[in-house]
């Protein structure tokens, strides 16, 4: 069994950024990422608040400029899953697809991934009308209807996305304001081709082999109608991706992993960074910020200092 000096787990900002730090301070790396390096920033049409791009930046542009800075490194990069991890200071055993490496201490930056409404047709139309990524399918939907379900950032922000594209945007919501930007609010009231639908929710999925429309109720009245559309996307939030992730390391009641400012787990040698954390702002700014401290954290652990 290959023993490392750090592992960290995601390839996002705070992946790409903690394991740039851990390589410039020499140590032996190992990094998990099963799909490509990027992220989140990978499923985002366009940046506008990233420090040094005043002008806007696409996510993909954006992850290539973070992974160009890892470029002339030496560290095992694993292209598969982290299925299991056994925990001990020092020494932590992880299983990464089929195989097991040991490191002295473990970032973990594996990010989030999309929630779902958990309701009646939502399974079945995934990729079939329903999405959860508006830049992956919304080219799909050209000249077309689509609703958007949602009322954070993410769902104005993709249905100002989606305005471009599609013939016209139905965007539902539970209540009766958004929770997003200001900024982002007047757009989607100032774009003609956006219809918001207040204090209502999705009941059902509805079509045969492909989604045909969406059975809602509104919230405030009970009344119950039918919106034909041809795609639906949904926003409403993110749940942490942390299967692999052993009981013992605390989280919080969403399943959030819980640090301190250091970004120490309750384990020692075991660090997390980005989105992964219990933490109210995640931006790609302060999964950068995280990545740079557990790094940090984590060289000051394997030379003896931490804490």
């Amino acid at each position: 069994m290959k023993i490392y000096d750090a592992l960290v787990i995601g390839a996002g900002p705070a992946g790409t950024t903690a394991a740039l730090y851990l390589l410039r301070s020499g140590v032996s790396l190992a990094w998990a990422e099963k799909l490509s390096p990027g992220g989140q920033m990978l499923l985002t049409e366009r940046v506008d608040n990233y420090p040094g791009f005043p002008r806007g930046v696409t996510g993909y542009e954006l992850a290539e400029t973070f992974a160009q800075h890892l470029q002339g490194f030496s560290y095992d990069r694993f292209q598969d899953e982290v299925l299991e991890m056994k925990l001990k200071p020092g020494a932590s055993q992880i299983k990464i697809g089929d195989q097991w490496i040991e490191a002295k201490t473990v970032i973990i930056c594996s990010g989030v991934k999309w929630k779902k409404l958990g309701v009646k047709g939502e399974d079945r139309f995934v990729g079939r009308g329903l999405s959860y990524c508006a830049l992956c399918d919304g080219n799909f939907f050209k000249d077309q209807v689509v609703a958007c379900i949602g009322g954070g950032n993410t769902a104005l922000e993709e249905s100002l996305y989606l305005s471009k594209i599609v013939k016209k945007v139905y965007l539902i919501h539970r209540r009766d304001k958004f929770r997003g930007a200001k900024i982002y609010q007047e757009k989607v009231f100032q774009n003609p081709k956006i219809e918001i639908i207040w204090n209502t929710v999705v009941q059902e999925f509805v079509g045969e082999n492909e989604l045909q429309a969406l059975r809602l109720k509104n919230v405030k009245t009970s009344k119950e109608s039918m919106l034909p559309v041809s795609g639906a996307f949904i926003f409403i939030g993110v749940a942490p991706q942390a299967d692999f992730v052993t009981e013992e390391i605390k989280r919080d009641a969403d399943g959030f992993i819980i640090t301190d400012a250091e970004m120490r787990t309750n384990i020692p040698g075991i660090f997390a960074a980005g989105d992964i954390r219990s933490k109210l702002c995640r931006q790609i700014s302060t999964a950068v910020g995280d990545g740079t401290t557990a790094a940090n954290s984590a060289n000051l652990y394997l030379e003896g200092f931490d804490g």
